[in-house]
């Protein structure tokens, strides 16, 4: 168990992410809901923009409400529509308290005062406990992290990512509350207890939140440890390092919807599966299956001003299309 900084909150080491299980029904979330009860993973992280999440979780969590930490979050920037937000997230997740609500995706170009005011009173009024903020970006952060009224911070951490190393040491020095996201770099790892112990054995991090979206992955991810890393793991690292060198999709999404249709996302990972990790037969059944390829890119460059990590997204698609073309 770990501290979330100055909120006080009590939480296992690992955490619940909620992005998967809008790929599962509402009966498979009550499963995955009961194991993580039975191995003490207490902190459940979803978002407004997560379609059913907040649904789904909201029925499994009747009747054990107390038993878990509920985070949440929103992208609205104003006052209106982030009271909105929270009352329909209470509505769904079929509680009258959440536990932190969060500004979520924020840079330096946002002015989220309304929001912040909205949540201020929510807090208030008992709704939520405590304010968080989710970013992608690392200066963003660093700016407010010194003199900010969020209680706990949310940015990805992994063997890959690690510029945040920083930031975290400053957010613990101000008894901000660390919750990571992306430790498997959006799936460009496959290892995930070395991903796991890697970040638990920074003593800066609340929390890591890996997506879990079957039961074998909660029993699998309760499991991991901090602890050292023997030669064979320093190997791994080592060599996915030298694989990824930063340039990857940690699919966060905000690059859809494609103007086209296509699965921008999908795209780089079946790449990868191809590539990277010897699923060749596997990748190139679901790249044929795929609605749009990525060949159909008319470079209208969209996706490339939404990046939150400014990838060269056409120059990638077209490298996705040579891989499978030459197959």
């Amino acid at each position: 168990m770990r501290v979330l900084g100055k909120t006080g909150l009590q939480i296992n080491e690992i955490g619940f992410g909620g992005i998967p299980i809008q790929r599962i029904d509402g009966h498979g979330v009550i499963g995955i809901i009961d194991e993580m009860e039975a191995r003490g993973i207490n902190f459940i992280d979803t978002a407004r923009g997560y379609t059913v999440s907040e649904e789904y979780l909201g029925k499994a969590l009747i009747d054990r409400r107390d038993k878990f930490i509920i985070a949440t979050k929103s992208m609205s920037r104003d006052y209106e529509g982030m009271k909105r937000d929270i009352d329909i997230s209470l509505k769904l997740l079929k509680t009258d308290y959440i536990d932190l609500y969060q500004c979520h995706n924020v840079n330096e170009k946002d002015d989220i005062t309304g929001a912040l005011k909205a949540l201020k009173e929510a807090r208030d009024e008992r709704k939520i406990g405590h304010i968080g903020i989710t970013s992608h970006s690392y200066d963003y952060l660093m700016s407010i992290i010194d003199n900010t009224e969020f209680e706990t911070i949310m940015f990805p951490y992994n063997i890959i990512e690690v510029k945040a190393e920083n930031l975290f040491k400053k957010a613990k020095q101000n008894n901000i509350g660390v919750i990571v996201m992306k430790p498997l770099a959006g799936g460009a790892i496959d290892n995930g207890q070395i991903a796991l112990k890697f970040i638990l054995n920074n003593p800066n991090i609340s929390v890591v939140i890996p997506g879990m979206g079957t039961i074998e992955e909660v029993k699998i991810n309760s499991m991991a440890r901090a602890g050292q890393f023997t030669a064979e793991e320093i190997n791994y690292i080592e060599k996915l390092r030298d694989e990824l060198n930063g340039d990857f999709c940690r699919r966060c999404q905000y690059c859809l919807p494609c103007s086209v249709g296509i699965d921008i996302p999908s795209s780089f990972l079946i790449e990868g599966y191809y590539t990277r990790y010897n699923l060749r037969e596997w990748a190139v059944q679901r790249y044929n299956n795929m609605k749009v390829k990525p060949d159909a890119c008319i470079e209208c460059g969209i996706c490339e001003t939404k990046c939150p990590y400014n990838l060269k997204i056409i120059n990638k698609l077209k490298k996705v299309y040579q891989v499978f073309s030459e197959r």
